[in-house]
C-alpha cells in the first residue's frame, strides 16, 4: 500500500485509501518518457576443469584442442579414435563430432552424465601431454538490458546494494503460463501494460464506492478514487485518483524490451485486474469475493473466471485482527493452489496489529529503501515473511518505485509513469516473483513458494528493528532453487524426522512415534508432507493417522482386505494450514487385523 500522511476515512473500509494505511504517495512528481561492453580474452585454460555449459547445466560437449604436433590435431580418425579411448578409461561413451575452424576437436559426453562424470572425462584428457586445452562447450546468452527507455531507473530490480536481482533470473523464465490477480483500483489503460491485461472484474457493489454508475460487472476499468475534503471523513482532506492498481500491476508484469517505459519482473506473465477499491476504499465482503473468484472459487451472480490465478497480489489493508471470514477465503484461495501476497502495511507498527498483513497462509510482505533498511513507514514483526524494495521518497523522488500511471487528477488522461512509495509497492514485487517460480516449476504449491523465496533471501543490507522476516528476496537465487539451477539456491522445504523403530502389535492397540517442530512460524502448510517408512507382512491391516500438537486426527490410511502387498514407503500430503506449525505432531498406527507384523521404521514432516 502506498504511504500517505493525508488519507484516511470515516468509513470501516479495507482499504489502502483507509484508515492509517492509507493509499498516497508520498511524492508524485510525474516522470515524463524517455531514454556495449569492451572485449576482453577469454581465459579458457582457468576453465578447463568446468563441467557446466551454463550455471545449473552439465555440460554435454567438450572442445579440445591439441598441440601441433599431435596426430589429433590433423586426423579426424585419429581425434575420434582419441574420443573413444579415453571414454572408456573413464566409463563413458565418447564420440567425436566434428573439426572446429581453429583445430579443435568437438567431442560428445553422451547421456545423462553428472558433473562428476565429466570431470572424470576432463581429468582423462588433461592427462595427456598431447592435449593443449579441453574445455566445455559452453551456452551463452544475450548480456543485453531491457530497452525498455526508464529501466535504468529501476534500482529495485538491478542495483547491487538493495535491489532484488531480478535479471538474473530471467535466463530461467520471465512468468510465461502464469497469471497474477491485481485485486486493487482497477485498470486505467497504458500502453506499456496492455498487452500483458486479460479479463478480470469489477466486484464493487456499493455505487457510492464505485463511482462508474453501476455495481458489479465484468469491466475492472478504474474510472479514479478521487475524493473532495470531508467526503470520506470529517477532516479529511481532499485527495486525487491514484491509479494504484494500475502502478502495482506494471511492477509486476510492465511489457518489457518493448522500447518504452519500465521492465516487469516477471513480463511473461498475464494481470487480472480485480476492481475491489474505489472512493474511499473497499468492503471486506467484496474483497473475500474478490479472493474466491480470482483463485477459480465460485461466486453467486458472478461468471466463472476464465483466468485463473496462480498468484493473488493485495497491496490494501486495514486495522485489527483478521477476521474469521477473510481468513476462511484466503485459506481456500490457497488450497485451490493460488499464492496469496499482501501488505504489511505503512503504519511503522507490528503487523500484527493489521489485516490482511496478520493472516495465516499469506506472504506478508514489508517494505525496505534504496540502501536496503527497513523503510521508515514499513510495518514489522514475527508475522512478516519477506521484504522487498518499497521505497522511500523522503530521501529523493528518484528513491520510490517507478511503475505505469496516468497523469489525470481526477479521471483519465494520458498515460504517464510516476514513483510511488509504500508496502503496496513492495508487494507485487513478491507476486512477481512468485510468478516466476511457478513458471519455472508448475509444481510448485503454495507453501512450496513461500518456503523458497524465504531460504533463498539474504541478509537485509541496511537496519530493521522489530522483524522484517527472512531477508530481501533474491529474485535469481530463488529461480535458480526451484528450477534445479546450482545458484546456491534451497527449495526451502525443512524437514523433521523420527529414526527410532517401533514395533506394530499383530491386531493390538495403536503405536504412537512423536516430532518436536521448533522454529517454524504461523501454521503449518496445507500441502505438509508426511513421509512414512513401515515394514509390514500385509499392509491393508494397517490404519495411519497424523496427530496434530492440538490433538487433531488427520487420516492418512485406512484399513483394506484387498490391498495384501508388503510395506507402506510412501509420502502423504495432508491440508494442516488450519493447525499452529511448532509442538508435538505423532504418528499412530494401528494394527487391526491378525496374523501379521511389522515396524514402523521411520517418519518424517516436511514444511
Amino acid at each position: 500500500m502506498r504511504t500517505s500522511t493525508s488519507r484516511t476515512t470515516g468509513r470501516k473500509l479495507i482499504s489502502v485509501v483507509a484508515v492509517s494505511v492509507a493509499l498516497v504517495a508520498g511524492t508524485t512528481t510525474s516522470v515524463a518518457v524517455a531514454q556495449a561492453p569492451s572485449g576482453k580474452a577469454d581465459p579458457a585454460p582457468a576453465l578447463a576443469g568446468a563441467t557446466e555449459a551454463a550455471p545449473g547445466t552439465v555440460a554435454e560437449r567438450l572442445i579440445v584442442g591439441y598441440k601441433s604436433g599431435a596426430a589429433e590435431a590433423k586426423s579426424n580418425k585419429a581425434a575420434s579414435a582419441d574420443a573413444e579411448a579415453k571414454g572408456k578409461e573413464a566409463g563413458e561413451n565418447l564420440d567425436f563430432q566434428r573439426r572446429l575452424g581453429t583445430g579443435a576437436a568437438l567431442v560428445d559426453l553422451g547421456e545423462d552424465l553428472t558433473r562428476t562424470d565429466v570431470a572424470d572425462v576432463i581429468a582423462e584428457y588433461r592427462s595427456d601431454p598431447q592435449v593443449a586445452y579441453v574445455v566445455p562447450d559452453r551456452l551463452n546468452k544475450p548480456k543485453a538490458d531491457p530497452n525498455d527507455t526508464e529501466y535504468s531507473k529501476q534500482w529495485d530490480l538491478f542495483e547491487s546494494t538493495a535491489g532484488m536481482r531480478v535479471p538474473g533470473a530471467w535466463d530461467v523464465t520471465t512468468g510465461t503460463g502464469v497469471t497474477v490477480a491485481v485485486i486493487d483500483t482497477g485498470y486505467v489503460a497504458h500502453s506499456d501494460l496492455a498487452a500483458n491485461i486479460v479479463g478480470g472484474y469489477d466486484f464493487i457493489a456499493d455505487t457510492a464506492v464505485s463511482v462508474d454508475g453501476n455495481g458489479r460487472d465484468s469491466n475492472p476499468a478504474d474510472p479514479g478514487d478521487w475524493y473532495n475534503a470531508n467526503e470520506c471523513g470529517s477532516g479529511i482532506p481532499a485527495s486525487d485518483s491514484s491509479w494504484h492498481g494500475t502502478h502495482v500491476a506494471g511492477t509486476i508484469a510492465a511489457a518489457t524490451n518493448n522500447g518504452k517505459g519500465i521492465a516487469g519482473i516477471a513480463h511473461g506473465a498475464k494481470i487480472s485486474p480485480i476492481r475491489v477499491l474505489g472512493k474511499c476504499g473497499g468492503y471486506d465482503s467484496d474483497i473475500i469475493d474478490a479472493i474466491t473468484w480470482a483463485s477459480g472459487g465460485t461466486v453467486s451472480g458472478v461468471p466463472a473466471n476464465t483466468n485463473v490465478a496462480k498468484v493473488i497480489n493485495m497491496s490494501l489493508g486495514g486495522d485489527g485482527a483478521c477476521t474469521t471470514a477473510t481468513q476462511s477465503a484466503i485459506t481456500a484461495a490457497v488450497n485451490r493452489g493460488t499464492t496469496v501476497v499482501v501488505a504489511a502495511g505503512n503504519e511503522n507498527d507490528n503487523v500484527a496489529n493489521h489485516s490482511p498483513g496478520n493472516c495465516n497462509n499469506v506472504i506478508s510482505v514489508a517494505a525496505t529503501n534504496r540502501s536496503g533498511a527497513k523503510a521508515s513507514y514499513s510495518n514489522y514483526g514475527s508475522l512478516v515473511d519477506i521484504s522487498a524494495p518499497g521505497g522511500q521518497t523522503s530521501t529523493g523522488t528518484a528513491n520510490g518505485i517507478l511503475s505505469t500511471l496516468n497523469a489525470g487528477t481526477k479521471t483519465p488522461t494520458s498515460e504517464s509513469y510516476d514513483y510511488y512509495q509504500g508496502t503496496s509497492m513492495a508487494t507485487p514485487h513478491i507476486a512477481g516473483l512468485a510468478a516466476l517460480l511457478k513458471s519455472a516449476n508448475s509444481s510448485l504449491t503454495p507453501a512450496q513458494i513461500e518456503s523458497a523465496i524465504k531460504a533463498n533471501a539474504r541478509a537485509l543490507p541496511g537496519a530493521c528493528s522489530g522483524g522484517c522476516g527472512a531477508g530481501l528476496a533474491d529474485a535469481a537465487k530463488t529461480v535458480q532453487a526451484v528450477s534445479g539451477g546450482s545458484g546456491g539456491g534451497s527449495t526451502g522445504g525443512t524437514t523433521f524426522t523420527n529414526t527410532t523403530a517401533v514395533s506394530i502389535p499383530d491386531n493390538g492397540s495403536a503405536i504412537e512415534s512423536s516430532i518436536s517442530v521448533t522454529g517454524r512460524s504461523g501454521n503449518a502448510p496445507s500441502t505438509l508432507q508426511v513421509g512414512v517408512d513401515i515394514t509390514h507382512t500385509y499392509r491393508g491391516d494397517l490404519v495411519l493417522d497424523l496427530v496434530a500438537p492440538d490433538g487433531s486426527t488427520y487420516r492418512l490410511k485406512a484399513s483394506s482386505s484387498s490391498d495384501s502387498a508388503d510395506d507402506v514407503n510412501t509420502t502423504y500430503t495432508v491440508n494442516a494450514s488450519s493447525e499452529v506449525a511448532n509442538g508435538t505432531w505423532k504418528l499412530r498406527v494401528q494394527d487391526v487385523a491378525s496374523a501379521d507384523t511389522g515396524r514402523l521404521n521411520s517418519w518424517k514432516l516436511t514444511f
